[in-house]
Order: C-alpha cells, then sequence, then structure tokens
C-alpha cells in the first residue's frame, strides 16, 4: 500500500474520534480516521449484554445530532448506543478506514508518518481517540498468581450465565461495578470489595443531573486551572441496580489482603473460598504507538495542556477522561473537548511549517 497525506489523522473512530470528525468535516483541511475495530461502535460493542446508559438518550449523544429515543423512553441499550454510532458515522460521511491497527508514530520532514498494519500515513496533526478498552487496568494482589479461579476483567464480561451456582467476588465500586454484581448475584452468591464505602445517588437522580451538577461546580471553580472536578463515578440507581437493593447485595466490603489458591484472606485473618474474581477496577489509557515520539508518562499518559500535548506540537488526545477535559470520557461531554481541539488544529495548521 502507498504512503498517504492528510492534514489531520485521527487515531480511533469511537465516540470521541467521531466527534472530532464531525468539527474537522467543517474546516476544509482533509483528514482521516483510523479504527483497529471490525465494525463501527468503538468500545462499545464490547459492553456486556445487559448494559444501558444511565442517562436518556438526549443527554448522551455527540454534536450535531441527538441519539434518537427508545420508544419507551427508557435508557438507551448497549446495542441501541452502538447503532446510533454506526449511523452517526454515516450521517456525516465521516471518511473511516477500518480494521487498520496503527503500529506506531514517528516524527518526519512532514509532521508525522503513522505506521500502520496496512501502510503509512503522513500528516502534520495527530489525534489519539483511542479510548482505554483494550488496556483494562487489574491491580496486582499478592498470591494473585496462585488462586486457581477464574480472574475476569468487566472489559469481557457479556453476560451472567457461567457464574451460575459459583461464588463469586466483585471488585470495584463505580457503576459498572454496582451494575454486574447486580445481574451476577441473580445467579451466583456473591461479595462486594470497594476501596471505600460506595455512594448511591438519590433514585430521581440520574447521569444527565449528575453531569450538569458537576458541570456547574467545575465552571465556578474556574475550569481546568481550579481543582479537578468532582467525580461522575457515583453510583446510578438505573433498574437493575435497584433491584438488588431490595434483595440487600449491595453490602459492601473492604479490600481482601492476599489470595490464596482457592480464594482470598481477609483483613481478620479468615479466609473465604471464591470460584471467580470479576475485576471492575477501570482502565488505563491506550497508547502504546506513541513510544517512538517519547511522550508516554510512566502511567501511560501524556502530558497535555487541555488536549494538546505540552511537549509536542501537533499531537492532541481526545477523550481519556478529565486530564484531557472534564467529562471528555463520556457521549455528552466529548465534544466540548472536540471543538476546541479542532479550534487548536485549525490555528497550529494555518501557522504550520515543516521541521
Amino acid at each position: 500500500m502507498n504512503s498517504l497525506f492528510r492534514d489531520v489523522l485521527v487515531i480511533g473512530a469511537g465516540q470521541s474520534g467521531l466527534a472530532v470528525g464531525y468539527y474537522l468535516r467543517r474546516t476544509g483541511y482533509s483528514f482521516v480516521l483510523l479504527d483497529d475495530q471490525p465494525q463501527p461502535g468503538g468500545a462499545w460493542p464490547h459492553g456486556w449484554d445487559s448494559l444501558r446508559l444511565f442517562s436518556p438518550a438526549d443527554a448522551s449523544s455527540l454534536p450535531g445530532w441527538l441519539m434518537p429515543r427508545p420508544a419507551d423512553n427508557s435508557y438507551p441499550t448497549r446495542d441501541a448506543v452502538i447503532e446510533y454510532l454506526t449511523q452517526y458515522e454515516q450521517r456525516y460521511e465521516l471518511p473511516v478506514h477500518r480494521p487498520v491497527r496503527v503500529i506506531a508514530v514517528r516524527r518526519d520532514a512532514v509532521g508525522f508518518a503513522v505506521e500502520t498494519d496496512q501502510g503509512t500515513w503522513h500528516t502534520r496533526a495527530v489525534v489519539c481517540a483511542t479510548g482505554s478498552w483494550s488496556n483494562p487496568y487489574i491491580p496486582s494482589c499478592q498470591g494473585q498468581s496462585d488462586f486457581r479461579g477464574l480472574q475476569l476483567h468487566s472489559a469481557h464480561y457479556h453476560t451472567p450465565a457461567p457464574f451460575a451456582g459459583k461464588r463469586v467476588l466483585v471488585v470495584g465500586g463505580g457503576n459498572s461495578g454496582a451494575q454486574i454484581l447486580a445481574e451476577v448475584s441473580q445467579v451466583a452468591q456473591t461479595k462486594w470489595v470497594t476501596e471505600h464505602e460506595p455512594r448511591f445517588l438519590p433514585d430521581d437522580v440520574d447521569g444527565r443531573v449528575l453531569f450538569t451538577q458537576a458541570t456547574q461546580r467545575y465552571q465556578a471553580q474556574g475550569g481546568a486551572a481550579a481543582a479537578p472536578p468532582p467525580s461522575l463515578g457515583d453510583v446510578v440507581m438505573v433498574d437493575l441496580v435497584k433491584e438488588a437493593r431490595k434483595r440487600g447485595v449491595l453490602q459492601a466490603v473492604r479490600p481482601f489482603v492476599r489470595f490464596t489458591p482457592n480464594g482470598v484472606i481477609w483483613s481478620t485473618g479468615e479466609a473465604e473460598a471464591f470460584d471467580a474474581v470479576i475485576w471492575c477496577t477501570g482502565f488505563r489509557p491506550a497508547l502504546p504507538f506513541l513510544a517512538p515520539l517519547g511522550v508516554l508518562q510512566p502511567d501511560g499518559r501524556v502530558a497535555t495542556e487541555g488536549t494538546q500535548a505540552t511537549a509536542l506540537p501537533g499531537l492532541w488526545l481526545v477523550g481519556y477522561g478529565s486530564w484531557t477535559g472534564f467529562a471528555s470520557a463520556t457521549l455528552i461531554g466529548v465534544g466540548r473537548s472536540a471543538r476546541a481541539t479542532v479550534t487548536e488544529i485549525q490555528h497550529f495548521l494555518t501557522t504550520w511549517a515543516p521541521s
């Protein structure tokens, strides 16, 4: 495949990449989105089968087009989000190439050479929008390798069926931990481990209200120049979690001390047997292809001001969470970061000169 050139190259065509593409298409600059997935939807096709948003459709939309509401006005399902992202990509005729895996990004005389499994692209500006699904985080625990049961990250959880009749430890106190616990506890004996006591939102507060309140507080504190905004990770009481509350299974305990071959040892010294552990412990940025640029920090992040890499002009990162923009890892929040990023890219390209 011959090398190709675009003014801007976006790595990733999930929700963040599509939001950036929406604004890029207005600029007149040439651009392309490279996505390593075989189908549209970013990480959403990998979500568990019963996954639902905890905000209504109109509060879970990308710029330009509201997500259609379900006929029953319920919160959108995983499959509804995938369909929305698929149609969004088609609606705005975004130039997505897939599946294309980016191997490495390097500097060159043009700006950047982006090496992929299907050839090398050249570009003046790179936007990373890969998210973190492909880099799930599991904390290291004493005796972990000795445990003979199943260990599964939430990234690879799909249905409770394989856990029927088993003893399951669910680790992690966010919305994914609460929802997976609620579902698995219907068929298995479960225990929930969280670092701190989980905080449950009032029943009438959904993700839309939480986002609005957090945004107001964030802006009142001065935005990025002030303290970090409040967390959007408090547990939203979706119907599945409410049902689990009725059954009394939302009781969490603090972390265990170590693993044994058959289970764990608690801080009291008591041993307890488990057949499986489901880790709902989050993700880390999926950016190994940036290693040749020398910008990766030990935690896998890149130092940024807003979304722009501080150490390397021409590189932006969108949708990785609070360090690349308040709520930028959410459907409703990424639009703000995408718009600001494209504005910066336009300024950069008007003043750009080959190195």
